[in-house]
């Protein structure tokens, strides 16, 4: 019993990966199943068995990447105490992640439309929004932060700004502007 849960999760690992590397170099809708069980070594039983289609498969590694992205963000904030700049250490952290091209394609560019924007919303807001929140949360209830429309708005715009600022990572000029933008903006908020 216990190799064919071995052997479940390596067919799914595999599957993950090849999904991954093949939707950041050719996109979602480029990407054909055959291409997927071809790199993964899988066949079309296995893919079935563990995802419902591709988009499923796409939703496993959008999970992945939103998820080392989150990991990210807290290894950036370990250790800070001072809640602005946790927030701008962790607003930065996202960024890089996001910067990467194959993030930047499969998150930020396809994610919205592959799943929705329903679904999407609720993987960012499970994977990366709650824990901006949380940032927010503490520099207000620290008085490190002064917003009158509160916590949450604020929240809502950061995370707007920094998926516009991941839109246009293709610029790297223009990205690092935005950021700086961004933390000059957390900095006059605590100020």
């Amino acid at each position: 019993m216990a190799k064919n849960v071995d052997r479940a999760a390596q067919t799914k690992a595999r599957l993950v990966a090849a999904a991954r590397k093949l939707f950041a170099s050719d996109g979602y809708g480029a990407t054909g199943t055959e291409a997927i069980l071809a790199e993964a070594g899988a066949t079309r039983g296995a893919l079935y068995h563990h995802y419902r289609d591709k988009a499923d498969l796409f939703e496993a590694v959008c999970r992945d990447l939103a998820g080392e992205a989150a990991r990210e963000v807290e290894a950036a904030t370990d250790g800070i105490a001072a809640p602005v700049e946790a927030l701008k250490a962790g607003s930065r952290a996202w960024i890089d992640f996001m910067a990467r091209p194959e993030c930047r394609r499969i998150l930020v560019v396809d994610a919205p439309g592959v799943l929705g924007r329903e679904r999407w919303e609720e993987l960012d807001r499970d994977l990366s929004f709650d824990l901006l929140k949380t940032g927010v949360d503490g520099a207000v209830e620290a008085g490190a932060i002064r917003f009158d429309a509160g916590a949450e708005a604020l929240s809502v715009l950061l995370n707007g700004a920094m998926n516009q600022i991941a839109l246009r990572a293709g610029d790297e000029a223009d990205t690092e502007r935005l950021t700086a933008g961004l933390l000059e903006l957390l900095d006059r908020l605590g100020g």
